[in-house]
């Protein structure tokens, strides 16, 4: 009988800490009484005092409970941004795109596509490459073209959107950052002797990246890769070229120091290009 008190007072126990008695109890919602304007009122304040998760959790309750109210549009692009401040990338990428799909005749296409721009363009960063002097060139290209992508849709569409000149300006980053990536890349074929793949990507470069600072490095590694291969004649023109535009690029010694018919690319002595 003993026994049996002693276990219902303990069940009693836990029924109550479940309740709360012991502080384990859920917190109650403080908005759950809030009527929609109530509801974006206070997201839209936390907003824009800076207070960026709290008017996630705000704009995330207005948009399931009142989906197709009177401030669901201006929701979603205020969620996609809250998303974007807070670091959310992939939330901001993904709530753009809804708003994009859901009402695509309305003005503020521009303000999402634009936003998924700068999603995409971080999407990419950890949190030390967002605040470190990083190479960008070395990241994964993957967020960076879906970023371009973007900003071009945004300067097609909306060509005299209030967006479009700080858009066009990291377009241009954004293919100085492609081009140079792509180099980077044809470098590492060029150390791992994979000459034909160092021409591929270089070549790549010089046809689709033109006016990029990494077109004189792009036509060097052309150069030299030809010249390995035993094309004199491709790589005599990529030197030309080189020796044009570029007349004091180190480049143009590396590829003549060069040995022709050496599949190792290499000169008899450490030239140090590798």
């Amino acid at each position: 009988m003993k026994k049996l008190v002693l276990m219902l007072f303990i069940l009693g126990l836990s029924g109550l800490g479940g309740c709360g008695w012991f502080g384990g109890g859920d917190k109650e919602d403080e908005t759950a009484a809030w009527d929609a304007e109530r509801l974006y009122a206070e997201a839209r304040g936390a907003l824009d005092a800076g207070y960026y998760e709290r008017a996630v959790d705000y704009y995330e309750k207005l948009e399931a409970r009142f989906p197709f109210g009177t401030y669901g549009q201006q929701a979603l692009l205020d969620l996609s941004y809250a998303y974007y401040k807070s670091q959310d990338f992939d939330g901001a990428v993904s709530t753009a795109d809804r708003f994009i799909k859901l009402y695509p005749r309305n003005e503020g296409v521009a303000y999402a596509l634009y936003l998924r721009g700068l999603a995409n363009f971080n999407r990419g960063l950890g949190f030390t490459q967002r605040f470190l002097p990083i190479d960008l060139s070395q990241r994964d290209p993957g967020s960076s073209m879906d970023a371009f992508q973007d900003f071009s849709e945004l300067l097609k569409r909306f060509p005299d959107s209030i967006y479009v000149e700080d858009a066009r300006l990291r377009m241009v980053h954004l293919r100085n950052m492609l081009a140079e990536h792509e180099v980077e890349v044809a470098n590492y074929y060029m150390r791992r002797e994979a000459y034909v793949a160092a021409a591929n990507r270089a070549g790549h470069v010089v046809e689709n990246y033109p006016r990029t600072p990494a077109i004189p490095e792009a036509l060097a590694v052309l150069a030299k890769a030809y010249k390995v291969l035993e094309m004199p004649d491709l790589s005599a023109d990529a030197l030309r070229v080189l020796e044009t535009n570029y007349p004091n690029h180190p480049g143009i010694y590396e590829v003549r120091r060069v040995v022709v018919g050496s599949r190792s690319g290499a000169s008899g002595e450490d030239d140090g290009w590798f």
